[in-house]
């Protein structure tokens, strides 16, 4: 039984302390409360998704983002009630305050909690050469290099599999036949494996057309050399609620030019920006793709993700962005690597 008390925290505390509390605790709120601790908001992970498309930098103050019109109950409210409540109202969690505004308990609706068994189909992007990585591709494909203690892939698969996804389809290319050798049909994992075998490149989105046929819930597709610990409940849910035909998940990147960026007209010197930063939104590899969508995609040819999006928001159907804050690292260069497996133990351990 998680401590619900864990989840309170002062309205003056920074947003990256709720979002702590949110990963930590796993009760998907956090309870803001006053100099008194009387309850005077709410945040979810929604909540902070939305401040960071916004700009808003987790180091200011969670009142700035709780939401105030929440709902709450009484120590005396019959437990048929707070689940007609939460059905009524799309809540997962309810907070328990007395008459004086204090927090005495959170009502969880715990079948949400445990990650039920999914319809979803997962598709693993595996068939890449890795070019970047040799020569440590060079006899092994880049899903299956070792981070931490076991391969790249191997752990995505893991992470699926704790969050109650079943069906797995992997496409494969370079050195498919190692890939298979590890993975088998999934039966260690008491899932099915299926593979999606490339006979030349056909890009992020490409080997989507090999699928014999078509899914009856939402796709997830992920490329296999990202290892990341999003919630994949608060993406599905996410895709759901936005009513999005397609969401991609994105990460914020920052940069920072190394010289003064001089201005100029023509050849008159204007000003000089001293080591300008910039903030960008990436695209993070993961993506939700209802069925339609796979209509989109040529048979047997290259194509790509962007290319996919480009085509949905073509159509006029409606996309979506997906904010990732929890860890994410793509393996695409060796420094990559090396901060992956750095990281390892903090993230995938536990």
């Amino acid at each position: 039984m998680k401590d619900w008390k864990k989840t309170i925290i002062h309205a003056s505390r920074p947003i990256l302390e709720a979002l702590k509390i949110l990963e930590d605790i796993a009760l998907q709120i956090a309870l803001v409360t006053d100099d008194d601790g009387r309850l005077i908001g709410v945040v979810t992970d929604g909540d902070i998704r939305r401040a960071m498309l916004q700009g808003v930098a987790l180091t200011e103050a969670i009142q700035g983002i709780m939401f105030r019109d929440f709902t709450v109950v009484n120590p005396s409210t019959s437990r048929e009630e707070i689940l007609s409540l939460m059905k009524a109202r799309d809540l997962r969690q309810i907070p328990v305050i007395d008459d004086s505004g204090k927090v005495v308990d959170l009502k969880i609706m715990l079948d949400l909690i445990r990650h039920p068994e999914k319809e979803n189909w997962v598709v693993l992007m595996a068939g890449g050469l890795g070019t970047r990585l040799q020569p440590l591709t060079d006899d092994c494909p880049k899903p299956l290099l070792k981070v931490g203690n076991k391969p790249i892939l191997e752990t995505a698969v893991e992470n699926f599999v704790q969050f109650g996804f079943r069906n797995f389809f992997v496409s494969v290319n370079y050195k498919a036949h190692m890939i298979e050798a590890l993975l088998g049909d999934g039966s260690r994992w008491g899932v099915k494996i299926s593979y999606l075998r490339e006979s030349e490149k056909m890009g992020t989105a490409g080997s989507l057309s090999l699928l014999e046929e078509k899914p009856s819930a939402p796709l997830i597709v992920m490329n296999a050399d990202v290892l990341t610990r999003v919630n994949i409940n608060y993406l599905l849910d996410f895709h759901q609620s936005q009513r999005s035909a397609a969401t991609m998940c994105i990460r914020k990147y920052h940069f920072q030019v190394p010289y003064g960026v001089v201005k100029t007209d023509e050849n008159k010197f204007l000003s000089v920006d001293e080591k300008p930063e910039f903030n960008f939104f990436v695209n993070a590899g993961i993506y939700i793709l209802d069925p339609q969508i796979l209509d989109f995609i040529p048979q047997n040819k290259y194509f790509d993700m962007t290319g996919l999006f480009e085509k949905v928001v073509h159509n006029r159907l409606n996309t979506a962005v997906f904010p990732i804050h929890e860890y994410w690292v793509d393996i695409g260069r060796y420094e990559d690597f090396e901060r992956a497996n750095d990281d390892y133990e903090n993230n995938f351990s536990k």
